[in-house]
């Protein structure tokens, strides 16, 4: 795998990342699991872990984009 799809691929997880915390924070996740008959303690359970596993996501993948970026810069552009 070349450098830019590794790029392409980090970026794409922390997205992701982003995406499945702003749903479980908006409300969005719940709405669903209440629609589909799991709301009650069960429907918050999967919401925190939900929300969870997105905010560790969007951690795990910033860093590893910021890595990137950070040698990117410091290799290619002295002025960067």
């Amino acid at each position: 795998m070349n450098n830019q799809n590794s790029i392409v691929g980090i970026f794409l997880g922390f997205l992701t990342g982003v995406i499945w915390l702003l749903l479980s924070l908006l409300g969005f996740i719940t709405d669903f699991l209440v629609l589909i008959g799991l709301g009650g303690a069960l429907g918050n359970i999967l919401n925190i872990l939900i929300a969870l596993i997105g905010f560790l996501t969007f951690i795990w993948f910033g860093i590893c984009l910021f890595k990137k970026a950070w040698h990117y810069c410091r290799g290619h552009k002295p002025g960067c």
